[in-house]
């Protein structure tokens, strides 16, 4: 597996279940980092991810036999959702064991392809040795999510795609949960041209590959926690990982809270809902140490549910001073709520929420607390708005925003 040959096998079977995902580029980024940036928009699919292609490739391999004794995988939800549209396409009996903190898009759209769904474990590492167990006593046949073969196989058709559309492309930037992704693109973006760079990104919670890279073995974190559900492995593949090691060029990690700021970059300036593991190379551009190369992201999937993207927006707004919240003190008589919402609005700031406390102290006559939440423009605004209060003997406090 894993030869010239069976890529270009592979490229032509994914075909039957995916659509053309052109590469985007990108003015924002490539003017933040100095780069020709283009997004590989693989949250495009049909199932919101690249994992179809890795799904139908493996299961195009299994003898009819296989297919008929019934599928069974472990995912966080996108591995799933390509598991269960490929045996659908088949007519195989799909089973897919995924953990209790999967995000409900990602359960019902699991669901709508005809798979049996069962929540186990808190994480990935958990559900897969529950369908492992399952497998092995009702016997399935087991389709992992990233330490097989012909999964990365399928799954490295994305760098044949890219090559293709740019030739000359300098860097592709590879999210990493298990490493089925990254050894499929490292693998054939090197048989094609071994100038090309690929570097893995993983969350800072989980970077399983990065702990084995380093000690030159397979090796297991003791917990994972990071927002990027998608990519949350506690133990990278073993079959796979002489590929990493032979192909990936190098692994920048990523802070959750890097993801929420990626996120608000990719709907303001592209329009794009691409959930926190796909964000992973998105925020890993900021980390980019050179100049004038051609550089291309993966967006490796989009299924993300609107309750974590509210929370995302929200968290990723405040993050970014535009909105927060001050808290100021005030004699408490006629007139001076006014005063201060005046002092707000000639400086264009915009009240989301007010908090009146007389309690505070126990002379109101001296100061009573008011907490106001606002919207800004970002920092600069916010500052200014600040000083603003400032000047006109408010005292503001800046304290943690909450809406």
């Amino acid at each position: 597996m894993l030869t010239l040959e069976s890529f270009e096998e592979a490229s032509e079977i994914v075909k039957k279940v995916t659509q053309e995902t052109k590469l985007i580029k990108s003015s924002y980024f490539s003017d933040l980092t100095g780069n020709k940036v283009y997004f590989k928009p693989e949250n495009m699919q049909r199932t919101g991810a690249y994992k179809v292609r890795g799904a139908y490739y493996k299961i195009s391999t299994l003898s009819q036999e296989e297919r008929d004794r019934g599928l069974i995988t472990a995912s966080a939800g996108n591995h799933a959702q390509g598991v269960a549209y490929a045996a659908q396409k088949y007519k195989a009996k799909a089973v897919i064991v995924m953990p209790n903190t999967t995000p409900l898009i990602k359960v019902e759209r699991t669901k709508s392809y005809g798979a049996e769904v069962i929540l186990h474990g808190d994480v990935y590492d958990e559900a897969c040795a529950y369908a492992l167990k399952l497998a092995e006593e009702k016997e399935y046949t087991f389709i992992h999510p990233f330490d097989d073969p012909a999964v990365a196989t399928g799954q490295g058709t994305i760098a044949m795609e890219i090559i293709q559309e740019l030739p000359l492309v300098d860097y592709i930037l590879v999210p990493i949960g298990g490493g089925g992704l990254a050894t499929g693109v490292s693998t054939l973006a090197k048989l094609l041209n071994p100038h090309i760079k690929v570097i893995g990104v993983e969350p800072a919670g989980a970077a399983c590959m990065k702990a084995s890279l380093a000690k030159g073995e397979v090796v297991t974190l003791p917990h994972v926690n990071t927002i990027a559900d998608g990519t949350a492995v506690q133990r990278p593949g073993e079959k796979i990982f002489p590929y990493i090691q032979e192909n990936l060029d190098g692994i920048i990690t990523v802070e959750d809270d890097e993801l929420i700021v990626a996120f608000l970059d990719m709907v303001e300036n592209h329009k794009m809902i691409v959930e926190n593991s796909g964000l992973l190379t998105v925020a890993a551009l900021r980390h980019l140490d050179f100049k004038n190369k051609k550089v291309v992201s993966i967006l490796s999937g989009g299924n993300m549910d609107v309750i974590t993207m509210s929370s995302v927006v929200q968290h990723g707004l405040i993050q970014r001073d535009r909105i927060f919240t001050v808290s100021v003190l005030i004699p408490d008589k006629p007139g001076e709520l006014v005063r201060v919402a005046s002092i707000i609005a000639d400086n264009q700031g915009n009240v989301i929420k007010l908090d009146h406390n007389q309690f505070v102290s126990t002379n109101r006559n001296a100061a009573v607390e008011l907490k106001i939440t606002m919207e800004a423009f970002g920092t600069d605004h916010k500052n200014q708005i600040v000083k603003a209060l400032e000047d006109e003997g408010c005292r503001p406090k800046v304290i943690r925003a909450s809406l």
